[in-house]
C-alpha cells in the first residue's frame, strides 16, 4: 500500500468533507467551516449534535461502568426498556448494535414464533416490499426490495417474497400457505422518500388480522419522533406485532431495539438470540437521555409542526420549477424529487454549506434535527431552492 493511501476497505463512496465539531444543527469541518445539517448523519441526530442532556448522562455512565456481559442484569436496560413500552404498544423488547441487527432480530422471531409456539415450521416465509430498505446482513439484504444492494453477495437466503408498495390487492395475492409475516416502513426512506398511503396500510393490518400473519413494522429510519409521532405507525392507527428501533435512539451512540407483542415474548427464551455488545451501559444511557428528552421537550409534536412548514414552504418556493416532479414526505423526513439525478445538485448546496443526502437517484432527502430553529430552516431551504432553480433555468 502507498504512502498516505487509507488501510480503510473502500466501500463508501465518501463526500470530500470530514468533519471536527458538531453542535446543535451545526458541524464545522477541519478548516473551521461552519455547514447547516439538514441530513443528521441518516436521520440519526435527531436532537442535533452533542446534546447536553445526552452528553452529560453519558459523562456520568463514563465514569462508573461501561460493560457487563448480558448474562447479568443491567439497570439501564430495563429503564430504557420501560420507557419504550410505556410509549408504544410494544410489550417486550430485545436491544443489539444496529438497524440491521434489530431487523435481523425481527425476522428471527417470526419464524421462531411460528416454529416453537404455533407449531407450523413450514411458515418462514416474510413478504417485504419492492424499493424497501432493511439492512446489510445477509438476511436483511435478502429482505431489502432493491437488487443494487444483494449484487456479488449470491446465496442468498430463501424466505422473501417481494411486493409492489401502496397495492394492497397485488399483496393480497401475494400471501401463501407459507406466509408468517408482513415487513414493511411506514415511510420508504432509502427508496426514495415515499410514504405509505392510510388505506394501504389498513388493509395490511387487516390482511395479517384475518390470515394470522405478523406484522412487523421497520422503524430504524421514522421511528423516535421524527414523522410526528414517537413511532410512525402511530400516524396510521395500527399496531404492529413487532416494530424495530435504531438511528435517532442513541442520538448517535450505536443502539437497535426490536419490540414485541407480549404474545412473542415465549419464542425468544433464554439462548435462542443474543448480543455481546447489545444494551450495553453507554449506549443505553444515551437512550434514555434521548428518549426522556423526546417526551419532556414534545419533540414529535414539533416534528410534526416544523415538517408541515418545511413541505409548504419548498412547495411556494420552488411551484413551477420544471425540474422538481414531487414534493413528499412525513414529519420531518422529506424528499425532493427531481426529473433528472441528484448527486451533483447535493454537491452544489454542500458547497453553499448546507448538508443533504439523496433518498435514490433522483430523490433529495431533508432529515433535520427535531430541534432545529425556523431562521435555520429558512437559511437552508432558501440555499437549497436557489440551487435548483439556477439548475432549472441553466436547463432551458
Amino acid at each position: 500500500m502507498g504512502e498516505g493511501a487509507s488501510s480503510l476497505f473502500p466501500n463508501y463512496g465518501r463526500y470530500a468533507l470530514s468533519f471536527v465539531k458538531g453542535e446543535g444543527s451545526r458541524l464545522w469541518d477541519e478548516n473551521g467551516k461552519e455547514y447547516l445539517d439538514l441530513m443528521c448523519g441518516l436521520a440519526v441526530t435527531n436532537l442535533g449534535h452533542a446534546p447536553k442532556q445526552v452528553t452529560e448522562r453519558l459523562k456520568e455512565q463514563v465514569d462508573t461502568l461501561w460493560h457487563t456481559s448480558n448474562l447479568f442484569h443491567i439497570p439501564n436496560q430495563e429503564k430504557l426498556a420501560k420507557l419504550l413500552t410505556d410509549n408504544s404498544c410494544g410489550d417486550a423488547v430485545f436491544f443489539c448494535n444496529s438497524g440491521a441487527e434489530a431487523n435481523e432480530a425481527a425476522i428471527k422471531l417470526a419464524r421462531r414464533y411460528f416454529q416453537k409456539i404455533v407449531g407450523k415450521p413450514d411458515q418462514y416465509e416474510i413478504i417485504t416490499f419492492h424499493q424497501s430498505f432493511h439492512g446489510r446482513t445477509l438476511a436483511t439484504l435478502t429482505a431489502t426490495g432493491q437488487d443494487k444492494v444483494k449484487e456479488g453477495f449470491a446465496p442468498l437466503p430463501e424466505g422473501f417474497v417481494y411486493a409492489p408498495y401502496n397495492d394492497a390487492e397485488a399483496l393480497e395475492k401475494m400471501i401463501g400457505p407459507k406466509t408468517c409475516a408482513i415487513m414493511i416502513e411506514m415511510v420508504q426512506g432509502e427508496g426514495g422518500v415515499i410514504p405509505a398511503e392510510p388505506a394501504f396500510i389498513q388493509k395490511v393490518a387487516e390482511l395479517c388480522e384475518q390470515r394470522g400473519l405478523l406484522l412487523i413494522v421497520d422503524e430504524i429510519q421514522t421511528g423516535v419522533g421524527r414523522t410526528g409521532k414517537m413511532f410512525a405507525y402511530e400516524n396510521f392507527g395500527i399496531e404492529p406485532d413487532i416494530f424495530t428501533l435504531a438511528k435517532g435512539l442513541g442520538s448517535g451512540m450505536p443502539i437497535g431495539a426490536m419490540l414485541g407483542k407480549e404474545k412473542l415474548r415465549q419464542a425468544f427464551s433464554a439462548g435462542s438470540h443474543g448480543s455481546t455488545f447489545g444494551g450495553n451501559y453507554l449506549s443505553t444511557a444515551a437512550g434514555i437521555a434521548t428518549m426522556e428528552t423526546m417526551l419532556e421537550e414534545k419533540l414529535p409534536q414539533r416534528a410534526e409542526e416544523l415538517g408541515g412548514y418545511i413541505v409548504s414552504s419548498l412547495k411556494n418556493k420552488l411551484a413551477g420549477n420544471p425540474l422538481v416532479k414531487e414534493i413528499r414526505g412525513l414529519g420531518m423526513l422529506i424528499g425532493i424529487e427531481c426529473t433528472q439525478p441528484v448527486a451533483d445538485l447535493i454537491t452544489v448546496i454542500q458547497e453553499q454549506a448546507v448538508l443533504v443526502v439523496s433518498a435514490g437517484p433522483n430523490v433529495i432527502r431533508l432529515a433535520p434535527s427535531l430541534v432545529i430553529s425556523k431562521e435555520d430552516i429558512d437559511r437552508g431551504l432558501d440555499v437549497i431552492c436557489a440551487v435548483l432553480s439556477k439548475q432549472a433555468a441553466a436547463a432551458v
